[in-house]
């Protein structure tokens, strides 16, 4: 029964992840091509029409030369559109085989520590296992050694001209742009430990100059190669990234999945909401957390959050841009009592208390920030996890004493 239920999930994960990232197909013919055989078919009327004797040589002549310049004109627009078609489908196969390695690497991972039937344990044993987990958990090595591997379509010219670029390296294995470019390739024909070898090649070769984006590139690169596993190694270069850029997405995205792989399913939530709240609706990695975040919370003991919930339409956004301040301010502060109102008799998440806490603070409203996070912390009494973000909240609004 559990193993069923497993399946269901993975497939309830999988088909919405897909639709998200897959949005495009080129099976509809292109107008270009449409109009190529539209002016091949007036090439050939053109033919019976001479025979016929409906048209003089010159006429003839005349009308092949302008079909023919449309006939041209029409082909190269249908190789264009061919082109366009292929660029669009390359980046959502590369998305797609990102899916599919996540999934497979939760299979495997659970595979490899989970157990069915597991009693609660008490916040203090969980905690003490999440850590002795951390620090026995396999490298990065044997993670790769019993991953998944999934199949590529490979691109024979595409692999011929990988591997002229692994030629030129080995005469010239400092060149950063080569390697960038190797890293990006290999791993889009499947090579993923080849990809990390490369990374970390780099990464020795830029030394010092090292940004913090090479570091998050590297962590991301060692969670493929390994299944989605985020390995010790992983999670060192992402300490390193986040201590560079605080701020960098995909290292918090990733720090959040390492968490979740540990036992702190708490910690990732806090992490992932705020990174939902401030990311931009068509972000990489939001299809990513939405798919996740559900059973994040559920493990931390949190009601899991309602994504779905209604925002501001594009018109009330343009609208507010062209209010005076003081017309802004009237709207926001009446869209925070509407939230304030519905928490008061419907309840909501802790994130949603979190969020309210923090919108009476931006308005200055520090009494009412004050009253709502004492309510919060009554309601949320018996979930220590739930209390952390509020009270994260409360200290953003400077209301937690």
């Amino acid at each position: 029964m559990f193993w069923l239920v497993t399946a269901g999930v993975i497939v309830l994960v999988a088909v919405p992840m897909v639709r998200v990232l897959v949005t495009r197909r080129s099976a509809v013919a292109t107008a270009g091509a449409r109009d190529v055989g539209v002016y091949k078919d007036q090439l050939a009327e053109v033919e019976r029409d001479l025979a016929r004797g409906v048209l003089a040589p010159a006429e003839a002549q005349a009308a092949r030369t302008e079909v023919a310049r449309r006939l041209l004109a029409a082909d190269r627009r249908a190789q264009s559109d061919a082109g366009e078609d292929s660029a669009e489908r390359g980046p959502a196969a590369v998305a797609l085989g990102l899916v599919g390695v996540a999934l497979a690497g939760s299979v495997w991972l659970y595979f490899e520590i989970g157990r069915p039937g597991m009693p609660d344990m008490p916040l203090q044993a969980r905690v003490e296992a999440a850590q002795q987990a951390r620090e026995n958990r396999p490298d990065q090595l044997s993670a790769e050694a019993s991953a998944p591997s999934l199949p590529v379509e490979i691109d024979p010219a595409h692999a011929e001209l990988v591997q002229k670029l692994r030629e030129a390296l080995e005469q010239n294995p400092n060149d950063t742009t080569g390697l960038r470019l190797l890293v990006d390739n290999e791993a889009r024909l499947g090579n993923l430990s080849a990809a990390r070898a490369a990374q970390q090649q780099l990464m020795g070769v830029l030394g010092d100059q090292a940004k913090g984006s090479d570091f998050t590139d590297l962590s991301e690169i060692l969670i493929l190669a390994a299944g989605g596993y985020v390995s010790p190694e992983a999670e060192r270069a992402l300490v390193q990234a986040l201590n560079a850029d605080p701020t960098d997405p995909r290292a918090r995205y990733y720090s959040g999945l390492s968490l979740a792989q540990t036992g702190r399913p708490d910690v990732a939530y806090r992490m992932w909401m705020s990174l939902l709240q401030e990311s931009p609706p068509n972000a990489p990695w939001i299809p990513l957390i939405s798919a996740q975040i559900g059973d994040v919370a559920r493990a931390a003991g949190i009601a899991p959050p309602d994504l779905n919930a209604p925002g501001p339409d594009a018109q009330a956004v343009e609208s507010a841009e062209q209010m005076s301040e003081e017309d802004r301010n009237a709207m926001i502060a009446g869209m925070v009592a509407g939230l304030s109102e519905r928490l008061a008799t419907e309840g909501g998440t802790a994130a949603e208390w979190a969020r309210l806490i923090r919108a009476y603070g931006v308005l200055g409203e520090t009494a009412q920030a004050s009253a709502i996070w004492k309510e919060a912390k009554t309601t949320f009494a018996n979930s220590p996890a739930a209390l952390d973000l509020l009270r994260a909240a409360a200290q953003d609004a400077e209301v937690s004493q």
